[in-house]
């Protein structure tokens, strides 16, 4: 089933919660197997090209800019500066087609309390397969993900750099895993305005 994503008006207020969990649970926990410290994406995304954001604050995310398909933000937990960029699919695919898959987030992140820069990953609405790898793909490029849970992140930290300078030059990247149940799922994101997000959010997190 494909599916075109029309981006939700959600209150700031929503992301700021989402972001506050997220953010602690970045803190508390480490994917076994992880090449380096991962984390949960560190908010719920804002697919809207004008809105007022709070005034920031502990957990509280501050839209720094949109940037075409992705959103520049700022936000803090546990007194602890988090910047990232975020964007949702510009269509998703399922199979078998009659599993609805509505809500997925691709996120980079830099936390530089923790000398954690541009991490790439990835939240889904729903658990992967345990002991099976979801992959992200930019033209002919493909690098393995590990999945836990609604997580994925780059399994080889090595190559991450890679990655994001594919995702720079790139029209779209798609990452493709499998849910517990079995359903394959491929998103398409668009990377309109990656490299500017990614520039505001460096400025923001130095």
């Amino acid at each position: 089933m494909l599916t075109h994503f029309v981006p939700p008006i959600a209150p700031l207020a929503l992301l700021a919660s989402l972001a506050l969990v997220a953010s602690a649970a970045a803190q508390q926990a480490r994917p076994s197997g992880a090449a380096k410290p991962s984390t949960r994406p560190a908010a719920a995304p804002a697919q809207r090209q004008a809105a007022t954001p709070p005034a920031g604050g502990e957990g509280q995310p501050s839209l720094l800019g949109q940037y075409g398909d992705w959103g520049a933000y700022t936000g803090a937990s546990g007194g602890r500066k988090v910047c990232f960029a975020l964007a949702k699919p510009a269509s998703s695919q399922t199979k078998p087609a009659n599993r609805p898959h509505t809500t997925a987030y691709l996120f980079v992140s830099t936390r530089p309390a923790e000398n954690v820069r541009n991490e790439i990953s990835v939240m889904m609405d729903f658990s992967f397969k345990p002991g099976m790898d979801a992959s992200v793909e930019v033209g002919t490029a493909k690098f393995a993900m590990l999945a836990q849970n609604d997580g994925a992140w780059v399994k080889n930290a090595a190559e991450e750099a890679r990655l994001l300078e594919a995702m720079r030059k790139g029209g779209d990247v798609v990452v493709k895993g499998t849910s517990s149940k079995g359903t394959e799922v491929t998103d398409r994101y668009s990377l309109k305005g990656l490299s500017q997000a990614l520039d505001r959010v460096t400025q923001e997190c130095r």
